[in-house]
């Protein structure tokens, strides 16, 4: 069952390029996924033989998530999958998937015919490939179907394509969080709880709005800060590496089962600073202040205390120097710089994470971490890169644990 603004859109999307933007949860995608299995359908005949139709998303785990599922859910047994092939099969058409994760993404386009193409997540896609795309839609009966949820109004998207609606073969359909019957007054309200400041705007009221100021502009040392730590059942670590940067290394408490209160805590903090110090140290010597530091806060019993130790993806030569010294449960932490905020944010914002006082300079850095306004003119929206150690350290903790909620999240922000 379509809501009225999902058949309005279904009905209305027959221009070269169609695009639905707004709010969370607002039925953009579920809308979508009927109008392109209605545009598969058209007749293929007196085509050119290296024409396509293709899906496409940031990446093919999340086009996964967000539009496979929900079509082979949607059609059945008329509908298969073949993930190695790269493949969705419906009816009798082949729709190719593709991700668009990076600016490399465009040569998987390149010198094809697209018929069909329904895009995912399209601010999320780098400018070269989404301008590829444009070019491959060549065909009189080429028609594009997107959804994306509102970003900076800088962005090519918004300055290209849908500020020059009446210039181009193009149709935009905007939807707000109230278009969506089939959400309760319950979910709707504890929906825009979830959000705050700029995800507020973006994902709630479906604005394009800029990033600026404070990228935590919401923090209260007051609300979010702790005078003691709870009791923990286990603890995992975020190291921010640096050379010539400063180096973090973050002990984050965790306990599931606290009633009340966080359930997250930064409880302790490891910080230098080589420039000020004028001491430049060693992966060993950094290893050896790690294993200091948590004896020093666990105790000589800290191996069964501390469960993973997230690591900077950048610091190759760190890893090994841990790995050679014993250090148990190392990863790759997850370092998708806006999507990690955006838990961090959700974490502090629901009550569920908190910052300990015995970390002075993670609560700084939530004051001093802004958003670079250069990076907004060009549509980007990136924080500054000073004073941020604690808080990458932080964030690879908070995201690599907990970014898969805000990742289910993502599933239902593009519909």
């Amino acid at each position: 069952m379509l809501s009225p603004k999902q058949r309005w859109a279904v009905k209305r999307s027959t221009a070269r390029i169609n695009i639905l933007d707004g709010a969370v949860r607002s039925g953009k995608t579920v809308a979508l996924n009927y109008r392109f299995i209605r545009a598969l359908t058209e007749s293929k005949s007196h085509l050119p033989s290296d024409t396509i139709d293709v899906l496409i998303g940031k990446t093919l785990d999340s086009l996964k998530r967000n539009i496979i599922n929900p079509l082979l859910d949607l059609l059945g047994n008329s509908a298969a999958y073949y993930p190695g092939k790269r493949e969705l099969h419906i009816f009798d058409n082949i729709v190719y998937t593709i991700g668009a994760n990076d600016e490399r993404a465009e040569g998987k386009i390149r010198g094809s015919t697209v018929r069909k193409c329904l895009g995912d997540e399209l601010t999320l896609w780098p400018e070269t490939f989404f301008k590829m795309l444009d070019t491959r839609l060549s065909l009189d009966a080429s028609e594009f179907f997107g959804s994306t949820n509102p970003d900076n109004p800088n962005h090519y998207l918004k300055k290209d394509y849908l500020d020059r609606q009446k210039d181009l073969d193009l149709k935009r359909f905007r939807f707000h969080l109230d278009d969506n019957p089939f959400l309760s007054e319950k979910y709707k309200k504890a929906l825009r709880k979830n959000f705050i400041g700029l995800w507020y705007k973006r994902f709630v009221l479906g604005l394009w709005t800029v990033a600026e100021g404070a990228v935590f502009d919401f923090f209260d040392e007051g609300i979010h800060v702790l005078s003691t730590p709870p009791d923990a059942a286990y603890y995992d670590i975020g190291v921010d590496y640096g050379t010539g940067n400063p180096t973090a290394f973050l002990l984050v408490g965790n306990n599931p089962l606290t009633i009340s209160g966080p359930k997250v805590w930064a409880e302790r903090e490891y910080y230098h600073d080589s420039r000020a110090s004028q001491q430049q140290k060693t992966d060993k010597q950094y290893s050896a202040d790690l294993l200091l530091f948590v004896t020093e806060h666990l105790g000589p019993h800290w191996r069964t205390k501390l469960r993973h130790i997230y690591l900077d993806p950048s610091a190759a030569s760190l890893q090994v120097q841990l790995t050679q010294d014993g250090f148990p449960g190392i990863r790759h932490a997850d370092n998708s710089v806006l999507d990690g905020i955006r838990t961090v944010a959700r974490m502090l914002v629901s009550g569920e994470y908190a910052i300990c006082k015995q970390c002075p300079n993670y609560i700084k850095e939530f004051f001093g971490y802004v958003w670079d306004k250069n990076a907004q003119v060009k549509g980007e929206d990136k924080p500054k890169k000073t004073g941020d150690h604690c808080q990458d350290a932080g964030r690879y903790v908070i995201h690599s644990k907990f970014g898969k909620r805000t990742l289910d999240l993502n599933k239902l922000t593009q519909r």
